[in-house]
């Protein structure tokens, strides 16, 4: 036998037979019972679910029928937060949920889930919350709005919006009449908040019915601005019902107006 022979013989360790040490060694191995199999799993989806309703993703409901005819009541939405990240905030056209600022919402709209299944999917991001509201972004900050020309159309720092494209038609005579009158303005938005719309504009309870009026003596002027700090994210997906699936996206109507003061 040669030193070669000797070396290649001497490869197998000291108490390891090779192939079939391998073998009773795997079969050693035991699997976790089913049971603690299934509470891991469970573990991992509510830290996933969690996790992508803080970060990425969150579900929620429309409603009133503030938002038609695009979004109608009850509506199952998602809403994206990534575009808001590290300084991203609300663009004009952009639909959006936010908390409601204070007096916007009633009791019952205020309510989320009574179910208690249907609290514990809120809590984390599988099943509607309530307290929010739903309403598309008019003015940012430095905007001025303005209602209305002779056409009935809202003007955004002197541009005039062609909404027809998403706007619920109602036979009113202008684009803005949930304060009685085509005769108002707003603005400039202040810093850090935005000024937000129904596209049912009849029937949408939106920063127009907070703005003070001549008459008024117990309204406070700026409550009809949102602050960016309340907005959860933007409307990108209309997800149930099923036959209505459909992407969400910004109107071209805002591409033309010009930056703000």
């Amino acid at each position: 036998m040669t030193s070669d022979d000797r070396g290649t013989a001497s490869t197998v360790p000291d108490g390891d037979d090779g192939p079939r040490s391998s073998r009773v060694r795997n079969k050693k191995r035991k699997h976790l019972p089913l049971w603690q199999e299934t509470i891991l799993l469970l573990g991992l989806a509510l830290v996933l679910a969690v996790g992508i309703k803080a970060l990425l993703v969150q579900a929620f409901y429309i409603p009133s029928e503030s938002m038609e005819p695009g979004l109608i009541r009850n509506d199952r939405i998602l809403v994206e937060k990534v575009s808001y990240w590290f300084g991203g905030e609300p663009q004009r056209g952009d639909v959006v949920v936010f908390k409601d600022p204070g007096g916007w919402l009633t009791e019952s709209e205020s309510a989320g889930p009574a179910n208690p299944v249907a609290k514990a999917m809120a809590a984390i991001g599988l099943y509607p919350e309530g307290g929010h509201l739903v309403k598309r972004v008019v003015g940012v900050a430095g905007d001025t709005i303005t209602c209305c020309d002779d056409q009935g159309r809202i003007s955004v720092n002197g541009e005039p919006l062609d909404e027809d494209a998403y706007i619920k038609e109602q036979g009113t005579p202008c684009n803005g009449p949930m304060v009685s009158n085509c005769n108002w303005e707003a603005g400039p938005v202040p810093e850090g908040h935005v000024f937000v719309m129904g596209d049912n504009r009849g029937r949408s309870a939106d920063s127009t019915v907070h703005l003070c009026r001549p008459d008024q003596t117990d309204c406070v002027p700026g409550d009809e601005f949102v602050p960016v700090d309340l907005v959860v994210g933007k409307v990108f997906v209309l997800l149930w019902p099923a036959d209505r699936f459909d992407l969400v996206g910004r109107p071209e109507a805002f591409a033309d107006v010009p930056d703000g003061s």
